[in-house]
């Protein structure tokens, strides 16, 4: 019913741009805007795909500006960063592609699985980190770097979900770094932020190429995630990811859950 959607399209405007500020925000400090991007899209009535596709595009601007905020950290570990370019190339890439050459109702059937998936990361990463942190610690130097030298390998395969779909790869990412030396919070999000970015803008650049991008709400997104990151990166030393981590991670199950009902019922 036309009428209808141009009666609404006011209200899912103003609900998206808000979402977009709102998870520009969240990506800065710990990752997951996605899980609030990705649904909303769907909710106005954007094909999964390019739903997908256009989430990607409208929270890489607000990655992008984030970087800036995290200079000063990102320096602390130069030698990480080649690695985690590369990997965020070849895998971002990879995951693109495939995702333009998946079935709208084959990936329907997925979305499901992958916030589930995406969930499950973000509330055993914590852990997972901490306890590895811990056997870090009680490595030799020798033994850190021939660990790191891993890194661009596993961050691929990491890349690759990012570029394929994305929701909930900050915190994977961010419990790899963990692993290969990167103790403080702040450094790890801005190695994180940069890989994530790199990744996303291969992905961002495959999807316009793609055609699978709805612009007529993703160039407001793109300008309110963009304000959002850069107001999430300045101000992260005061948020905590301990009181982020649980509000994301229930939202999330939540999300997986309603997508898991209405396959049921649809």
């Amino acid at each position: 019913m036309p009428h209808l959607f141009h009666l609404s399209q006011g209200y899912e405007y103003a609900w998206l741009v808000v979402c977009a500020f709102i998870a520009g925000i969240v990506n800065a400090v710990a990752g997951g805007g996605g899980f609030l991007v990705f649904p909303s899209l769907m909710h106005a009535g954007i094909l999964p795909i390019e739903a997908n596709a256009t989430n990607t595009v409208a929270l890489w601007p607000g990655q992008f500006t984030s970087i800036a905020g995290y200079r000063r950290e990102a320096l602390a570990h130069t030698r990480l960063i080649v690695p985690c370019v590369l990997a965020a190339v070849i895998g971002g890439a990879a995951g693109a592609w495939v995702l333009l050459h998946t079935a709208q109702r084959a990936f329907f059937k997925l979305v499901p699985w992958l916030f589930l998936l995406g969930a499950v990361m973000f509330s055993i990463s914590g852990p997972v980190s901490r306890a590895m942190q811990r056997r870090r610690d009680a490595q030799s130097g020798e033994e850190k770097k021939l660990h790191a030298a891993w890194l661009g390998v596993i961050l691929t395969f990491v890349c690759f979900y990012v570029g394929y779909f994305g929701a909930g790869a900050g915190f994977i990412t961010m419990t790899v770094l963990s692993l290969f030396g990167v103790s403080k919070l702040a450094e790890v999000n801005a190695l994180k932020v940069i890989t994530t970015t790199v990744a996303n803008g291969v992905a961002v650049i495959s999807f316009i190429v793609g055609g699978a991008v709805a612009w007529h709400y993703c160039v407001a997104m793109m300008i309110a995630c963009a304000v959002g990151g850069y107001v999430g990166a300045h101000n992260a030393r005061k948020m905590s990811d301990r009181v982020l981590r649980p509000v994301i991670v229930a939202f999330a199950f939540v999300v997986a859950g309603y997508f898991f009902w209405k396959q049921a019922h649809g």
